[in-house]
């Protein structure tokens, strides 16, 4: 566990960094620290490894004050895991991630071998461990830096902002995999981030900084998003946490209606009325978009199915959330989600109104409880 007591840091030029931090992180959970720019989330989390001293209060890990332990022997125990992966651009990747072993007295060749199984561990072909890092795309080079990390099988992982560097789909991928990973091994691990999506999303407990380094909330994201403490945290969380908060609902039993689709060879066969839609599927039959009226009478023209048809929206699977069905529904111009099995086939779509009552369903199972 790790256990902040009246943590402040106060800098000689009078800025308080943190200010008078107490707070718990359990053994073998995820936790968020996540606010706006410089309100001391990084800093505060810096201090555990010691990488910041704190100016008073006590920092305990495991029961031992961090401040009575030597800070390389404290950080060698440590996984630290930063923005942009911070590799050494001289060393191969498979070196990379033997860094931390070695340094410990692992001999090269011993950390090697383990290396190319963390590589697997996270994802990676192990094929990739002889290139340098600039010849790895950011989130592989993302995937080595959590790799080096975890190299040593430390207990504690701190995790400093590491997916604020990469696109939006690669960093959806890395989150997926922190997720599984944490499943697998139970780390006690801090990460920090100013995106509330991204906290909401992994942190099993979000601490919430305001500025001047003041805790504003420590909770369970669903609670969180439901019961912010005070307008601070109310509106750094935003005005549409009502439908964040929708991913901690389930979606198992939402009624899956019929969706008309048809291959893009049929379309020029289609007989539809104005106002009516259809969504085309590719070969395989994956679903590729929707098409209306306008759309067939373009395509008969000879214009390319690009042309003639309308992006069909977010996929929604099944034994996803609420969220994800609700965004399934709003994003389609048909107003149905659409609903796919685990091989990406068309199985039915889903409607808002359904979404809306599942919600109330849950809420009142929830309370009746």
């Amino acid at each position: 566990m790790i256990e902040f007591q009246n943590i402040t840091k106060k800098y000689p030029d009078g800025t308080v960094a943190v200010d008078d931090l107490t707070l718990e992180v359990p053994e073998g959970t995820l936790t968020v620290f996540v606010g706006p720019s410089g309100c001391g989330k990084t800093t505060s989390m810096r201090m555990i490894n010691r990488m910041i001293e704190p100016t008073s209060g006590t920092l305990t890990v495991d029961g031992k004050d961090v401040s009575t332990v030597d800070a390389v022997k404290l950080r060698l125990g440590i996984g630290y895991v930063i923005q942009s992966a911070g590799l050494m651009p001289h060393l191969r990747v498979v070196d990379n991630v033997a860094t931390v072993p070695v340094l410990r007295g692992e001999s090269r060749r011993s950390a090697r071998k383990a290396a190319l199984g963390v590589l697997e561990r996270v994802g990676l072909d192990p094929r990739l461990a002889d290139r340098y890092p600039a010849q790895l795309s950011g989130g592989q080079q993302q995937r080595v830096g959590v790799a080096r990390a975890l190299a040593a099988d430390p207990p504690i992982l701190l995790m400093d902002e590491p997916f604020s560097a990469v696109d939006p789909v690669v960093r959806e991928d890395l989150q997926t995999e922190i997720l599984r990973l944490q499943s697998e091994l139970r780390k006690t691990i801090v990460f920090v981030t100013h995106d509330i999506d991204e906290a909401v999303k992994l942190g099993e407990k979000v601490a919430v900084f305001g500025r001047g380094g003041v805790l504003q909330q420590y909770d369970a994201p669903a609670r969180l998003l439901s019961n912010p403490a005070n307008d601070a945290v109310a509106g750094f969380v935003g005005a549409d946490r009502g439908y964040r908060g929708l991913q901690f609902f389930h979606a198992s039993g939402l009624p899956l209606h019929e969706v008309r689709h048809v291959a893009e060879a049929e379309i020029d066969t289609l007989t539809m009325s104005p106002g009516d839609w259809v969504l085309v599927t590719k070969p395989d039959g994956s679903p590729y978009a929707w098409i209306d009226t306008e759309g067939v009478q373009l395509h008969r023209n000879g214009s390319s199915l690009y042309d003639s048809t309308i992006a069909g929206g977010s996929l929604f699977r099944p034994d996803g959330t609420l969220r994800q069905a609700l965004d399934a529904a709003l994003s389609s111009p048909a107003g149905v989600g659409v609903a796919v099995d685990g091989d990406g086939q068309v199985i039915g779509g889903v409607k808002a109104d359904d979404v809306l009552a599942a919600l109330e369903a849950q809420r009142s199972a929830r309370h009746g409880a």
